[in-house]
């Protein structure tokens, strides 16, 4: 048994969910600009292919969203670190991590700045926070994801009342 919840923040929706929801929010805008390289660019330098999705851009652009709204002050160099992965192509050695690309990550991090989701913290450490539009948008698109909570499969009951 499960239940609808209709949640009102981003951290209150499962990552895959918002991630889908918005980056068909971000296609169907029309506020990015995808760059004519974006056919033919690879994600990392692990990678052999560039992806298959059409708008992997998109849910990109989403994921970087969502990871700088759970933790302000994400630089790029954290970011292509969260965007990493295993590099399984290197013979009979054994696998070895690397980082994803960070031209891409900036990129995409730029065209949020200039639609006005993201700006510079200010800060020790600098890095990338999410403004209070970016937010207001974010948290209406997850306010548009419904969520299915699983209920407890048994009924508490009430505490014996002792009789006297």
């Amino acid at each position: 048994m499960s239940r609808e919840v209709q949640p009102q923040a981003v951290k209150e929706v499962p990552a895959e969910d918002f991630i889908k929801a918005y980056a068909a929010h971000l296609k169907s805008t029309d506020k990015l600009q995808i760059p004519d390289w974006v056919d033919v660019v690879k994600t990392a330098c692990f990678k052999e292919l560039p992806p298959l999705d059409r708008d992997w851009y998109y849910i990109r652009a989403a994921a970087i969203a969502r990871q700088i709204y759970v933790r302000q002050g994400l630089g790029v160099g954290q970011l292509r670190i969260k965007f990493g992965g295993r590099n399984k192509t290197r013979g009979v050695k054994p696998e070895h991590f690397k980082k994803a690309s960070g031209g891409l990550i900036r990129h995409i991090i730029k065209q949020l700045e200039t639609v006005g989701f993201m700006e510079k913290h200010t800060g020790a450490k600098g890095g990338r926070r999410i403004t209070p539009a970016g937010q207001k948008d974010m948290d209406l698109i997850a306010g548009r994801v419904t969520v299915r909570m699983p209920t407890l499969g048994f009924a508490v009951a009430a505490a014996p009342v002792a009789a006297e």
